[in-house]
């Protein structure tokens, strides 16, 4: 991994459908809303698009801690931009500060952890894993 500049920022949009809705994924008497899932997924991925410049071949980055709050309700046919910020980077942790918006308002924010890790060993650890 390159070192990766503090600011460095990119974004993810996500057209919202009927399967990305609450009531898709929990109970059908939800509203017919984004949900809470969707828009950690579009965040997560304006974190690893600022980052990918930066990975070498045979590296990738994966999640390790999420604390967002869902602030307004997007229904169907919108779309949401998200967006992430590096703002800490310490060996191969990234902090990002994330938010994402419809195109009304500002629809959720927080931060968020990705680790950069090797393919390879990543892929041999899993392995063992399953083999026990």
């Amino acid at each position: 991994m390159r070192q990766i500049p503090l600011g460095t920022k990119a974004t993810f949009t996500l057209r919202v459908l009927s399967e990305h809705l609450a009531s898709q994924f929990k109970d059908a008497m939800l509203p017919q809303v984004l949900a809470t899932p969707m828009m950690i997924l579009a965040m997560e991925n304006a974190a690893l698009n600022a980052i990918r410049p930066f990975l070498e071949q045979g590296e990738s980055a994966v999640g390790t801690e999420i604390a967002v709050r869902h602030l307004a309700a997007t229904p169907v046919g919108h779309t949401v931009r998200a967006e992430a910020e590096v703002i800490k980077t310490t060996g191969k942790r990234i902090e990002f500060k994330v938010s994402a918006s419809d195109e009304i308002e500002e629809i959720g924010n927080g931060t968020h952890q990705r680790t950069v890790i090797t393919l390879q060993s990543f892929n041999e650890r899993l392995a063992s894993k399953r083999a026990r």
